[in-house]
């Protein structure tokens, strides 16, 4: 599906933008740094001004991963669908293959008998190798 196609690589982005914000946050401990004149304050968006648009930007891109997690997980229900092996009952499995009793001679049921006369491999040629031959 088309959907389930685009809402996957936006789900992809979003992720990958979520860290990236997480990542570019300052932690508490940084603001003992901008006391004395380093840390946020020579940031590119000032002092305050950097906690509020990378908070907002990480709460809304949160919300978008979150929104296509339940998308995702909404078209995968619909793909595989819940099963319930009690009502399916168990699944017969294919009888093995009859074989050939070596000892007795018997042929299996439904196949049909092979005549001794016949040979199982034609001749070989006087020019074609046979098996066992070493090469000259």
């Amino acid at each position: 599906m088309v959907w389930e196609t685009v809402l996957l690589a936006v789900h992809v982005l979003a992720a990958a933008a979520l860290v990236g914000f997480v990542l570019l946050q300052h932690g508490k401990g940084a603001d003992m740094g901008a006391a004395f004149g380093s840390g946020s304050s020579g940031s590119l968006f000032g002092a305050a001004g950097s906690a509020n648009f990378l908070s907002r930007s990480t709460a809304i891109l949160a919300t978008i991963f979150f929104v296509t997690s339940l998308g995702l997980t909404y078209f995968g229900s619909i793909h595989t669908g819940p099963r319930d092996i009690m009502k399916e009952g168990a699944t017969p499995t294919a009888p093995a293959p009859a074989t050939k009793d070596s000892k007795s001679g018997d042929v299996p049921q439904g196949a049909a008998p092979t005549s001794p006369a016949a040979p199982a491999t034609p001749p070989a040629k006087d020019n074609e190798s046979k098996p066992g031959d070493v090469p000259k």
